[in-house]
């Protein structure tokens, strides 16, 4: 099993962010501010990051820098499954979804 996919297991809710990456620090404030304790893992910061990223940008199907047009990080991960980036998250979270996601994954008590 990959190091992506141990680290969805573990927990309801994972993101994956990068330390200089504002629009992670707004998804992880959305989700802290709905009551989800999420699982953070800084790809900078962590020594085998950059095999994760690459994992992340398949999964995600591009990446960041040239040739890739998706953004690796923010990656949301809710029960396992990924959800996407601050675009996803976001338009969920307008259209009334998100929280009921959270709560089918477990996330939120509400």
């Amino acid at each position: 099993m990959d190091r992506v996919a141990r680290l969805v297991s573990e927990r309801a809710v994972v993101v994956f962010t990068a330390s200089n990456c504002s629009m992670c620090d707004v998804v992880t404030s959305l989700l802290g501010s709905l009551g989800v304790n999420a699982a953070v893992h800084d790809l900078d910061r962590d020594p085998r990051g950059r095999e994760m990223e690459r994992e992340l940008a398949r999964r995600l199907g591009g990446g960041s820098g040239p040739g890739g047009s998706t953004p690796t990080v923010p990656a949301v991960f809710v029960g396992g499954d990924l959800v996407g980036g601050t675009n996803r998250v976001m338009a969920l979270h307008l259209a009334g979804e998100l929280v009921p996601m959270l709560r089918n994954a477990g996330a939120l008590w509400l």
